[in-house]
């Protein structure tokens, strides 16, 4: 290959390898998640890996930085990077540029080779899908400490207390109507989205992936018999926050596979909204914690949870704590909740 050949490879293969380090660095301090950061390793060792197959000693020799005539250049409005984010997706962009070019560069002499860049630089297409599609919920879910369930099939009731809940603390309400028909479900969704966009608060739609979209929910909460998040996915319209119930450690095993926002556990207390529901207590909000570390993946303690047993709870290691019947049936649901959110902030558990 020729001296420009070279130093076109190794100016790429640098910038390439500084981008999924950039993008690597985000998955691991930013979103905690071992997996993506784990993936973004994965490729940067690929890629070093794939360049060793060149000539390494004629690669550094062929480097000209105080030659090349690109040092120094600046573009006008240039995007200004305003926080890690934007660096991260700085990063992603970079690198399949520079994968694109080395493949490019490498294709005449070593067809094999430049093949190995193609596919590197489709992984990372995919890697960046994921890891923006993950990390923009989980962004948003972040500041939840205080999640409301609304458990009613009456649709005056749900957004009197949506509104009250909204204005007394709630960071996140779900819509729970089971028995309520599509054709009344949609329009109180999307009256319920509107309440809380204007209080600037999360809304959540129970089961249903179809109505949460439509209504442009910001997402939909899936019970362990609901579709699968792989599949909720494929339905949305832009990146959704996805609950996902657990019981036990079995289930809390299989839902942290499939990558959701958060996930429920419990129920901690006995609960009058799902009678049936297996009381796994306390000592599963721990065990939880502790499997859920360097996942990046949220929580709610959930069941029977009150402004009398909420600090129990907290005391737990729970940071999020979601309610329904103590605030569904409270005489003044808006006290309820102001009374359960200075208890969190109390703890130390605010935004």
């Amino acid at each position: 290959m020729e001296r420009s050949v070279y130093r076109i490879i190794d100016a790429n293969f640098n910038r390439a390898r500084e981008a999924v380090r950039v993008m690597e660095d985000y998955c691991r301090f930013v979103l905690d998640s071992r997996v993506l950061s784990g993936r973004a390793k994965q490729l940067r060792h690929e890629l070093s890996a794939a360049v060793e197959r060149l000539d390494s000693a004629r690669l550094i020799a062929s480097r000209d930085t105080s030659g090349d005539v690109g040092i120094g250049q600046r573009v006008e409005k240039t995007p200004e990077r305003r926080n890690l984010k934007d660096s991260f997706t700085a990063g992603a962009k970079r690198l399949v540029e520079a994968l694109r070019v080395l493949a490019e560069a490498v294709r005449p002499p070593d067809p094999a080779l430049a093949e190995t860049f193609e596919q590197l630089r489709y992984r990372a297409y995919t890697l960046e899908k994921d890891i923006v599609i993950f990390s923009e919920p989980a962004e948003r879910f972040r500041r939840v400490r205080l999640y409301v369930i609304i458990s009613s099939n009456l649709p005056s009731e749900i957004l009197s207390l949506a509104a009250k809940c909204a204005a007394s603390g709630a960071d996140c309400i779900q819509l729970r109507a089971k028995d309520v028909c599509d054709e009344t479900l949609y329009p109180l969704a999307c009256e319920l989205v509107n309440v809380c966009r204007d209080a600037d608060v999360l809304s959540i739609i129970n089961d249903r992936v179809d109505i949460a979209v439509a209504a442009d929910a910001d997402g939909v909460h899936l019970g362990q018999r609901d579709l699968p998040i792989e599949q909720a996915r494929k339905l949305q319209r832009r990146p959704l926050i996805i609950g996902k119930s657990t019981h036990s450690a079995k289930e809390l095993g299989a839902a942290v596979g499939e990558y959701p926002t958060y996930v429920g556990l419990g129920a901690v207390y006995a609960t009058k909204t799902k009678s049936s529901a297996e009381v796994s207590g306390l000592e599963y909000i721990r065990e939880a914690l502790e499997s859920l570390r360097e996942t990046g993946i949220a929580h709610v303690a959930i069941g029977g949870i009150t402004p009398e047993n909420v600090e129990q709870v907290l005391q737990a290691g729970a940071k999020a704590v979601a309610v329904c019947s103590a605030v569904n049936e409270a005489a003044e649901p808006g006290a309820v909740c102001r009374a359960l959110k200075e208890k969190i902030s109390a703890f130390g558990n605010g935004p």
